[in-house]
């Protein structure tokens, strides 16, 4: 049968236009379909922006701090338009670099909602288009939890949080994840009264409990209040904004209200059923370890599989789904082989890779901890970032199993960890490795090398490296 196209692929976030590129210049027929904006949430309303708005507010937080580096201190400078920096940053990033890219690389842009009319046919505004291969990559949307009042107020999600003309007086966040805490930080730096209503025991749930203390006490030192373990019982709409009920009895008061309480997948309009694609329980595509669909010739990639919901995962899924859909049988690649890293971009920073200790205890692995402080480090102390630790778990032969990093620069250091876990790298090997000092980086040389001395220190051998000393 001919197609239009070797391949369509649906939805232009990370996986989407990952598999768009790598298709191209693989020298396939492409058409990529995309209803709202190239590069998806994580380019114009999630990642980049808030990582922007983020070093907007460090970079006045750090002048307010001057005086702890016995500088003079100066006065707190005051915003102009932290958002339109944004913007215009934004609008740079799209024109120059994204939209940039696809120039680049033969392939059709068709700008539209796509629904399936059959499994290698889809409609985009009346236009059917058909495909030997097809990517499904339509993400996530923000979910907006059934609260009684909220429909009553202007809720803000990271759709339209940047597109703020000035930075309210406070704000209410509903959630306790890497969104709600970034925010959290960032408008609290930036001026505004920050509250954070959290279902869970700890903010960043998802991660190392001892990571999560510090970052509430540094939330704490910052003036911003964090609720944990509460459920909301209604949202009462004021004059001055709303006002939070939490089954605890308070009434958290703010002038806007952010809901960051997870994602909902975007299947809306697709018609899977008419393409023959089988979703889960949970709402999203059903795939393989190779990211096909019930279908073998539709894959999903990115969020919309309900796995990994990063960006970074995304763009991976997309690399390896294009990959294994022109691979033979015996070179295709289980997406679920490779470790995923992650990090919040609060400060400190919060990272992991590998399993966390409640998973080794709940598997009855053995394992040891060994950790040491960026406050025993003398680049942090001199960088003035103290704060934080690298915790390994491993085996007693240092295998390992997961890392967690907290402080400067976790969200870069944790990815030689990754490395180290997908390869299979033990504890000594990354000992043995230099590394540039005095860089953070050098902590995850420093935590190995108190791995080794703690092995050492064993009467057994000592013994032994007496006997080589002396023979």
């Amino acid at each position: 049968m001919k197609y239009d196209y070797d391949i369509i692929v649906i939805g232009m976030g990370p996986a989407g236009m990952a598999v768009a590129a790598m298709g191209a210049e693989m020298g396939l027929k492409v058409c990529a379909i995309e209803k709202q904006r190239i590069g998806g949430e994580c380019l114009n309303v999630g990642c980049i922006p808030s990582k922007a708005l983020l070093r907007i507010a460090k970079t006045r937080h750090n002048v307010e701090k001057l005086a702890e580096m016995e500088l003079r201190e100066l006065p707190s400078p005051g915003i102009k338009d932290p958002f339109g920096k944004i913007a215009r940053d934004l609008h740079y990033i799209n024109e120059s670099k994204t939209i940039g890219m696809f120039k680049k690389v033969d392939l059709r842009l068709a700008q539209g909602a796509a629904s399936f009319v059959d499994s290698h046919t889809v409609d985009v505004g009346g236009e059917k288009i058909s495909a030997q291969r097809i990517f499904i990559a339509t993400g996530t949307r923000p979910r907006i939890p059934a609260i009684p009042g909220i429909d009553a107020v202007e809720v803000l999600t990271n759709e339209n949080v940047f597109n703020q003309e000035t930075v309210p007086k406070s704000m209410v966040i509903i959630g306790g994840g890497a969104i709600g805490c970034e925010m959290a930080q960032a408008f609290s730096r930036l001026g505004c009264q920050s509250s954070i209503v959290n279902a869970a025991p700890h903010l960043v749930p998802l991660g190392d409990p001892d990571a999560s203390a510090i970052l509430e006490e540094t939330f704490a030192v910052e003036g911003i209040q964090v609720y944990n373990q509460r459920n909301i019982t209604r949202i009462e709409k004021t004059a001055e904004g709303v006002v939070v009920h939490t089954d605890a009895g308070e009434q958290i008061v703010g002038e806007r209200l952010l809901v960051a309480a997870g994602r909902h997948i975007e299947l809306s309009g697709l018609n899977l059923e008419k393409a023959g694609v089988k979703a889960t329980p949970q709402g999203a595509i059903h795939v393989d370890k190779y990211l096909r669909t019930s279908q073998k010739h539709i894959y999903a990639v990115g969020d919309c599989n309900g796995h990994f919901l990063f960006s970074h995962a995304a763009m991976h899924q997309g690399m390896i789904a294009i990959m294994n859909s022109i691979l033979p049988s015996w070179m295709k690649r289980n997406f679920k082989n490779f470790v995923v890293p992650w990090a919040v971009f609060t400060e400190p920073q919060i990272s992991y890779v590998g399993m966390r200790e409640a998973d080794l205890m709940a598997k009855n692995i053995a394992y040891e901890t060994t950790q040491v402080n960026f406050g025993d480090y003398g680049a942090a102390i001199a960088e003035n970032v103290p704060t934080g630790f690298v915790k390994v778990f491993s085996s007693a032969a240092g295998k390992i199993y997961g890392v967690s990093i907290v402080g400067e620069g976790s969200g870069e250091m944790i990815n030689e960890w990754a490395l180290a876990i997908q390869k299979k790298v033990r504890l000594h090997d990354i000992m043995l490795l230099q590394h540039a000092f005095p860089t953070m980086g050098f902590l995850s040389k420093r935590v190995t090398e108190v791995w080794m001395m703690k092995k050492m220190g064993s009467a057994t051998l000592q013994k032994i490296c007496q006997w080589l000393f002396r023979r």
